[in-house]
C-alpha cells in the first residue's frame, strides 16, 4: 500500500502516524510488551494527551521464531478465521539493560533500543539478520477512513526477496508491489491463485504475516531500501523466522504452519487429462488408455475433466448417464490396469444443478446480508457457493464426494476457490468476509482431502488444487493454473512453481504444453520440450482447454519423447519418493530453486530457468525452438574446483561454477547429477 509521495511527503488524503520510540515495557515470563507513542516521544505528562499509543507484544511460538503483534485498537477476534498454527513450548529469555530490551528465542534475539529513537534489531549468533528503524512502524488512515497497520524491515545491500506464493512475475521480488489476495487471473498477470504472506530473504530469514486477509507488500518500492507490509486492520501479527540455512527457515516455518504430507507414490507418475473437451465419454477414455499402452507410455492417473457432469449443472456430482452409463465399470477397468482416476470438481453449485434445492433449503450456501442466497452468473448460471464454515454444509458436500469415492474415484481436482465475495455477504459463523476471502480455499481443499483420506486412507489422500493460502501445503498437490501454449508461458510457470516452493509447498504441477491452446495451438516442438519439463517435475499432467494433449497428435517423435521421459520418471520413482519423504519431514520442496539448494553460490540467487529436482538432479528445461539451453552448474560452498557434474542421459561431464550453452535434440536436455550422488542407483549408461 503506497501512502507516501516521494521520500518526505504523505499522499493527499492519507494520514500517517509513526511510532516514535518505546516509552515503557512490561516483562512477563514469555512475553515482552512495549508501549509506543505515535508521532513524538513522551517527555512530560502533557505529552501523554491526545495522541495514539501502539501496543507491541513480542512472543515466540517456536525456537528461532520471534512474533511481533502491533495493536492500535483492540478488537475481539475470537470469531474470525485464523490459520491453524502449531506452537511449541519454547523457552525464551527476556532481559532489560540500561540501553535496551532483549528477547531471545533459540539463536535469534530481538534487541529493542531505549531512548527517543525507534530501533528493532534481529540478531542471530552475533550477526544482524534484519532491522526496523525510524518511521518503520505506523498507523495509516486512507482517504476512505480505513485504518492500516504498517511495518517495514530494512532491505540490505545485496538482499533479495523470494516467495509470497505462486507468482508468475519475476522470481526475485525486489521492486515489486504484491497484494496477497487470491484472484482467478490466469498465469500471465501479477494476480495469483495462491497468495502466501511469507517471504524468504537470501540474508537467511523469513517473514510471515499472520492474517487470513489482505496483506500488501512493497518490496523496495515505497522505500527503495525497505520491505514494507501492511494490513487493513487495527492490528497486525508477524513473525521473523530464522534458521541455520534457507532450508532451516522453511523447516521452522512449516513446523509452525504445517508440514506437507508424503504424497502417494502413484501420484508421482504421469497424469493424462481428457481436457475440457465436451466430446469424451466412457469408451473414448478407455480407447485413450489403450493407445497410451500401445505406444509404450506408462500411465498412472486418468483425469476426467468437467464434462463428466451435464452442462449448466456444475457441480451436480452426478455422472452424465449418456456419456457414462456405467461409471463403476470404467473405474474398475482403470484399476485393473493399475491406473488411478481423478475427477474435476469445484465448490460452486449452479442453480440448474439437481442438488441446488437441497443446498438452498438447508442453508448450505453463502448468503447475502438480507438472508437470501448469494448468486451470480460468472462461470455457471445462478451459481451459489458452498459455505464451509457451516459444519453441516461441509458434511453434505463431503457426502456427495464420498459416494464417488466409494464408486471407485481415487481423487479430485479441486478447481477454483478464488472468486469469493467480500461485500454484502454473510457466513454461517458470521466471520468477516474480507478475512474469509483467501481462507476459503483452505476449508474447501481440507474438506475434500479429509473425505478422500477417510475413504481411501491417509496414505492415498491427494487433491489437485489450484487455489491456496497459508497451510494449504497440508493438502497437496497444487498445480499452476492456466498457461498459454508458448515458451514464455512455460517459463512463467516454472518461476511460479519455484516461488510456491519457497513458501513450504512440497509439490507442484503444471499443464504440460499449456492449458490455453486456442488460438495458439502448441507446436510439436513446444509439446516435446514441455513434456521434458513436465515429466521432470514433482507431478506431471497433460491438460488443455480444447485439445486432448495426447502425444500422437503431435507426431511420431512426440510419442517417442513422451515414452522415454515417462519411463525415465518411472525409473526415478524411488528417488522421488525419498524426496517426497524429505518434503514431509522438512518442508523443503521436491522442486527447488537453485538458491535454496546452493545459498553460498551468489550466481544462484537470480536463476529461475532451471531447478533442482530433489537434492541430486539439476534440470534446465529448454525454452526455445532452436534447442539451445543456457544453464549454470553450481559450485558447492562456492568451491569452483569441485567434482564434476554428469548428464544423466548422455554421460557428458561439466565443471562447477560455470555457465554453459548447448544445443539438444528432443531426447536430451541438461539433466545433471550432483557430484557423489546416484539418484537412480544405476550408471548413466543404463539410465540412458
Amino acid at each position: 500500500m503506497k501512502f507516501l509521495n516521494g521520500a518526505w511527503l504523505v499522499k493527499q488524503g492519507y494520514e500517517a502516524n509513526y511510532v516514535s520510540s518505546v516509552y515503557s515495557a512490561d516483562i512477563e515470563s514469555d512475553k515482552l510488551t512495549l508501549y509506543c507513542p505515535l508521532n513524538q516521544p513522551i517527555h512530560s505528562l502533557g505529552d501523554t494527551l491526545n495522541k495514539g499509543l501502539l501496543t507491541i507484544e513480542v512472543t515466540s511460538p517456536h525456537a528461532d521464531v520471534i512474533t511481533t503483534r502491533l495493536i492500535n485498537y483492540k478488537r475481539d477476534r475470537s470469531h474470525q478465521p485464523s490459520f491453524e498454527l502449531n506452537p511449541s513450548n519454547t523457552a525464551v529469555t527476556i532481559e532489560e539493560t540500561e540501553d535496551d530490551w532483549r528477547f531471545t528465542s533459540g539463536k535469534l534475539t530481538l534487541v529493542v533500543a531505549k531512548g527517543d529513537s525507534l530501533d528493532f534489531q534481529y540478531i542471530r549468533e552475533g550477526k544482524l539478520v534484519t532491522r526496523a528503524s525510524l518511521n518503520s512502524k505506523a498507523v495509516v488512515i486512507d482517504p476512505s477512513g480505513q485504518t492500516f497497520i504498517v511495518d517495514q524491515l530494512d532491505l540490505a545491500v545485496g538482499e533479495k526477496i523470494y516467495g509470497l506464493g505462486e507468482r508468475f512475475t519475476n522470481f526475485v521480488r525486489n521492486g515489486q508491489s504484491v497484494d496477497c489476495w487470491n484472484l482467478d487471473g490466469g498465469s500471465q498477470s501479477e494476480q495469483a491463485y495462491k497468495n502466501i504472506p511469507f517471504y524468504l530473504s537470501n540474508k537467511g530469514y523469513g517473514l510471515f504475516v499472520d492474517t487470513t486477509g489482505l496483506v500488501s507488500f512493497e518490496i523496495g518500492t515505497q522505500n527503495v531500501s525497505r520491505v514494507e507490509f501492511a494490513v487493513p486492520e487495527q492490528e497486525m501479527s508477524y513473525s521473523v523466522i530464522s534458521g541455520n540455512s534457507l532450508k532451516g527457515v522453511l523447516d521452522n516455518y512449516t513446523d509452525l504452519t504445517g508440514k506437507p504430507p508424503k504424497v502417494p507414490d502413484w501420484s508421482l507418475g504421469l497424469w493424462l487429462s481428457t481436457s475440457m473437451s465436451p466430446y469424451f465419454d466412457q469408451e473414448s477414455i478407455l480407447e485413450m488408455v489403450n493407445d497410451m499402452a500401445a505406444h509404450d507410455i506408462p500411465l498412472s492417473v486418468v483425469h476426467i475433466d468437467s464434462h463428466w457432469m451435464k452442462e449448466l449443472e456444475w457441480c451436480s456430482f452426478q455422472w452424465d448417464e449418456k456419456k457414462f452409463p456405467q461409471p463403476e465399470r470404467l473405474l474398475s477397468e482403470l484399476h485393473q490396469r493399475g491406473i488411478k482416476s481423478c475427477v474435476w470438481i469445484n465448490p460452486y453449485i449452479a442453480q440448474k444443478s439437481p442438488i441446488f434445492k437441497e443446498g438452498a433449503r438447508n442453508g448450505y450456501f453463502i448468503k447475502n446480508t438480507d438472508g437470501t442466497i448469494w448468486q451470480w452468473d460468472m462461470w455457471q448460471p445462478g451459481m451459489a457457493i458452498v459455505d464451509f464454515t457451516n459444519p453441516a454444509a461441509t458434511k453434505w458436500y463431503q457426502s456427495k464426494l464420498r459416494h464417488l469415492l466409494e464408486q471407485g474415484v481415487d481423487c479430485f481436482k479441486t478447481d477454483f476457490g478464488e472468486r469469493i465475495p467480500t461485500e454484502h455477504v454473510e457466513y454461517f459463523n458470521h466471520a468477516d468476509p474480507a478475512l474469509m476471502h483467501n481462507y476459503y480455499t483452505l476449508l474447501y481443499n481440507k474438506a475434500v482431502y479429509e473425505v478422500t483420506a477417510a475413504v481411501h486412507g491417509e496414505e492415498n489422500a491427494v487433491v489437485f488444487a489450484r487455489s491456496a493460502t497459508v497451510g494449504s501445503q497440508k493438502y497437496p498437490v497444487h498445480w499452476g493454473g492456466d498457461p498459454t501454449a508458448t515458451y514464455e508461458a512455460m517459463a512463467d510457470s516454472l518461476r511460479a512453481g519455484l516461488s510456491l516452493g519457497m513458501a513450504g509447498f512440497g509439490y507442484w504441477s503444471h499443464d504440460i504444453a499449456g492449458f490455453e491452446d486456442r488460438p495458439v495451438r502448441p507446436t510439436p516442438d513446444l509439446y516435446k520440450r514441455w513434456t521434458q519439463f513436465g515429466l521432470l517435475s514433482s507431478h506431471s499432467r497433460y491438460h488443455g482447454s480444447n485439445e486432448l494433449k495426447v502425444p500422437w497428435r503431435y507426431g511420431d517423435e512426440a510419442v517417442q519423447v513422451t515414452s522415454e521421459f515417462a519411463k525415465l520418471k518411472k525409473r526415478l520413482a524411488p528417488y522421488l519418493s525419498r524426496m517426497a519423504q524429505e518434503a514431509h519431514e522438512t518442508g523443503v520442496p521436491v522442486m527447488r530453486a537453485m538458491i535454496l539448494e546452493f545459498p553460498n553460490d551468489p550466481t544462484c540467487e537470480d536463476i529461475d530457468t532451471q531447478y533442482m529436482l530433489g537434492g541430486d538432479l539439476l534440470v534446465a528445461p529448454i525454452f526455445s525452438d532452436d534447442g539451445f539451453a543456457r544453464f549454470y552448474v553450481p559450485a558447492e560452498n562456492g568451491d569452483h574446483a569441485g567434482d564434476v557434474w554428469k548428464n544423466l542421459i548422455t554421460g557428458e561431464e561439466y565443471k562447477p561454477g560455470r555457465w554453459y550453452e548447448q544445443q539438444y535434440d528432443y531426447h536430451t536436455l541438461p539433466l545433471l547429477v550432483r557430484p557423489g550422488a546416484d539418484p537412480m542407483h544405476v550408471s548413466s549408461d543404463s539410465a540412458s
